[in-house]
Parts: C-alpha cells; sequence; structure tokens
C-alpha cells in the first residue's frame, strides 16, 4: 500500500510539473518587470496643462569654451530624434522618441515628432561668469536673444525650446550634488516672453561618475555587482553622459514644459515626471545599479540606440503610458 501511495504521488508530480515552470517563469518575468520599473501603483497624472504638441524649435546656447568635436556629438542626437527615413539603423533614437510622443494634452493632440535644430548661440565670453545659479541661466537666455553678436537667437514663444549646455570649466547651482540638469520656464520679465528651456552640464572634469555613469565609476564607491563600467560610443565621458541627460530634459520638457501637464506626486514644484521614474534603466532586466541589457560595440564601448552618421548613443528608457513600464525600443519583451 506504501508503495502504490509513493507511486501516486510520483505521478502527481509529474503531472505538476510543468505547471510549477509556468508558476516559476510568471514569477520571473513579474520581477524582471518590476525591476525595471514596472508598477500599477505609479501615480503618473495629467494635470491639464499644455504638451509640446506643435513642432519644436530647438535652439542650442553653448555657453563655454566648446570643442567642436564634442559639439558634434550632441548635434547628431539632435538631428537624430527627427531623421530622414532609412537615416539609422534600428533601435534607433526615433524609436525612443515614440514613446514620449504617446503623451497628449487636453486637447488629445500628442508631443510632436519634429525636433529641429534651428538656431546655435556661442556664450565663449561667459556673459555671465564661471559660477551660474539657477536664475542666471535665464539671463544666459536673454544674453543669447539681445546681444549684439551679428548672429543672436529670435525670442519663440510659440514654438521655440532653448537648450543651455554649460562646458566643463563651468560650475551651475546644485551641479553633481543634487541634478546634472533641469528644465523649467522662463519668466517673462526676465527674457521678454514665458519659453520653455532646459539646461545641461559638461560632467566630464567636475563628476564623471555621478553624472556620466556607467562611463566613470562613482568616486569611493564600487561599481554594483556586474553593472560594468563601460566605455563611451562616442569617444568622450562628459559629452556621452551629457546626451542621456539632454534626453531626459527634453523628454520633461516636452511633457511638462509648464510643470502642469505630466508628472507624479502632490508637488508640483518639485514633480516626479516621465523620465524621473526611470532613471538608470537602459536596457532589459536593469535596475539597482545595473543598467541592463546593452549592446556593446567592437571595443566594448556601451550603447542601445543607434543614430545619424553611424553615431551609437546611450540613452536612459522612459515611462510608457500605455504599457506602464519603463520602455526602450531594446527591451527584450
Amino acid at each position: 500500500m506504501e508503495n502504490l501511495l509513493n507511486f501516486f504521488l510520483l505521478l502527481l508530480l509529474f503531472a505538476l510539473f510543468p505547471l510549477l515552470q509556468a508558476l516559476q517563469w510568471r514569477t520571473q518575468q513579474n520581477n524582471l518587470n518590476n525591476f525595471e520599473g514596472s508598477s500599477d501603483f505609479v501615480n503618473l497624472e495629467y494635470h491639464m496643462g499644455p504638451v509640446l504638441a506643435s513642432p519644436i524649435n530647438l535652439y542650442i546656447i553653448w555657453y563655454g569654451h566648446w570643442n567642436p568635436n564634442l559639439q558634434d556629438i550632441i548635434k547628431d542626437f539632435i538631428f537624430s530624434l527627427s531623421p530622414p527615413p532609412s537615416s539609422s539603423h534600428r533601435p534607433s533614437v526615433a524609436d525612443w522618441w515614440r514613446t514620449i510622443e504617446l503623451y497628449a494634452d487636453q486637447t488629445g493632440s500628442n508631443i510632436t515628432g519634429t525636433i529641429r535644430l534651428s538656431g546655435e548661440f556661442h556664450d565663449s565670453s561667459y556673459s555671465q561668469g564661471n559660477y551660474l545659479s539657477r536664475l542666471a541661466i535665464q539671463h544666459v537666455i536673454k544674453n543669447s536673444i539681445t546681444s549684439q553678436n551679428p548672429t543672436p537667437l529670435p525670442l519663440n514663444p510659440y514654438t521655440g525650446l532653448y537648450l543651455v549646455l554649460t562646458s566643463s570649466d563651468v560650475q551651475v547651482q546644485n551641479f553633481c550634488r543634487a541634478v546634472c540638469g533641469f528644465h523649467y520656464f522662463t519668466f517673462p520679465s526676465v527674457v521678454g516672453a514665458t519659453v520653455p528651456y532646459a539646461w545641461v552640464g559638461h560632467s566630464g572634469k567636475q563628476c564623471p561618475g555621478v553624472c556620466a555613469y556607467p562611463f566613470a565609476r562613482p568616486e569611493g564607491s564600487e561599481a554594483p555587482p556586474g553593472s560594468g563600467i563601460m566605455g563611451a560610443p562616442n569617444g568622450d565621458v562628459g559629452a556621452d553622459g551629457m546626451v542621456s541627460v539632454i534626453a531626459h530634459e527634453l523628454a520633461e520638457t516636452s511633457s511638462n514644459p509648464l510643470v502642469n501637464a505630466w508628472y507624479a506626486g502632490d508637488d508640483p514644484t518639485a514633480p516626479t515626471e516621465i523620465a524621473d521614474l526611470c532613471m538608470g534603466l537602459y536596457g532589459s532586466g536593469g535596475g539597482g545599479g545595473y543598467v541592463g541589457n546593452v549592446y556593446r560595440d567592437y571595443w566594448g564601448n556601451g550603447y542601445n540606440l543607434n543614430g545619424v552618421n553611424g553615431r551609437k548613443f546611450l540613452v536612459q528608457w522612459v515611462w510608457n503610458p500605455v504599457q506602464r513600464r519603463c520602455f526602450g525600443p531594446n527591451a527584450l519583451d
């Protein structure tokens, strides 16, 4: 009788084995998704404000002394957001931007898929000094518009977005300690109109381990197991690190330009926005300091997106409002 009972228990175990495997696989998948930021509890809400639905005219202000090679890296990323057809291999920067295009305003108008580099201004004289407060960034924009320089930027309150990029020798309030970049809108009393803008700093000398991770190890710390400090795909830790921060700020400026559109949390002065939700995630399985599954080029440099002119970039993921998780076009699932 005991042998017969053992026999039936063995048969039951064999019958349940496929089910147990399926449950284990489902648990692993759920853990993987949660590790990538997936959650039914992320309270990302629309607060009735505008998004940037019209084609964006982007104006770059190069503040400080810039190496033209580094400028080319950043401009190629901008060109990759709205490239000519078939100009980039997939997954591409344009594919990444399509997640941002999923966000819409109260009229049903989605964020635009067209971003044009419409002007550049070179403030190599450090018009506001070598240290900039957050408010001073607006004065940098004002100077680019009112300058006697032969080619000042236009003041475009309708479709303009101003991107201030500071060189590696410029210190900015809270840079490296609390922020690597930020976005806001200008005050008419300073600039002459309300326009969205963003700032990003070159961290190559000041804090590459903070603002250009995973291209540099955080100072005084060990990299998380399996994270792997990797080479910068375009050869400059600071500029390659800036690309992801620029992407982060452009995504959030487009979805929350006046800080009253898409964000999570109850405090509009400190919103958690669509890129904040996915900080540090670049590929499937990412989280806890591990960037996720990304590609490596011949030299072992890390990237997850392709751009124009053969460029490769490592750009963080953003929150996908349809899938309700962090997502990028290099996702494995």
